[in-house]
């Protein structure tokens, strides 16, 4: 089988296989941003959370901020924060999820099957990460 860049670059960034990542700070309690979140109040939350990026550096916090902006509509910015969420943490499986997800909205269906690809290496037994990309792959074929 051919690896596609995108693999590689995953599995010679990965922490124990080539390279470290940068330290992340600690997290703050972010269940208030995921309920507006969840009830689809994406502009409050990523005002929110963008402004938690001035002192928070975390995979979790990017994340959130990517799947905020990406539901906005605002795909850069959505695509600026998975990189980020994915450089402090290159197994963060909802960020290569989602960021599966933009690519799909962007019309990068290569880039979205290499998501698919990086989530198999790291759910070789599944994980609903790598089902939902799944499922959006198979709707967008």
């Amino acid at each position: 089988m051919r690896w596609p860049a995108t693999v590689l670059a995953f599995v010679f960034a990965t922490p124990g296989w080539a390279v470290d990542t940068p330290p992340s700070t600690d997290l703050p309690d972010l269940s208030a941003i995921r309920a507006q979140i969840y009830s689809g109040e994406y502009e409050r939350a990523a005002t929110e959370l963008t402004a938690l990026t001035e002192t928070v550096k975390h995979a979790d916090l990017y994340n959130l901020l990517g799947f905020s902006t990406r539901k906005l509509g605002r795909f850069d910015e959505a695509d600026r924060w998975y990189r980020e969420a994915l450089y402090y943490d290159p197994t963060h499986r909802p960020a290569l999820e989602y960021q599966g997800e933009l690519f799909l909205e962007t019309g990068d269906l290569s880039a979205a099957e290499g998501n698919l690809q990086i989530l198999t290496l790291l759910c070789p037994e599944g994980c609903p990460e790598k089902d939902a990309l799944t499922a959006a792959l198979e709707k967008a074929r």
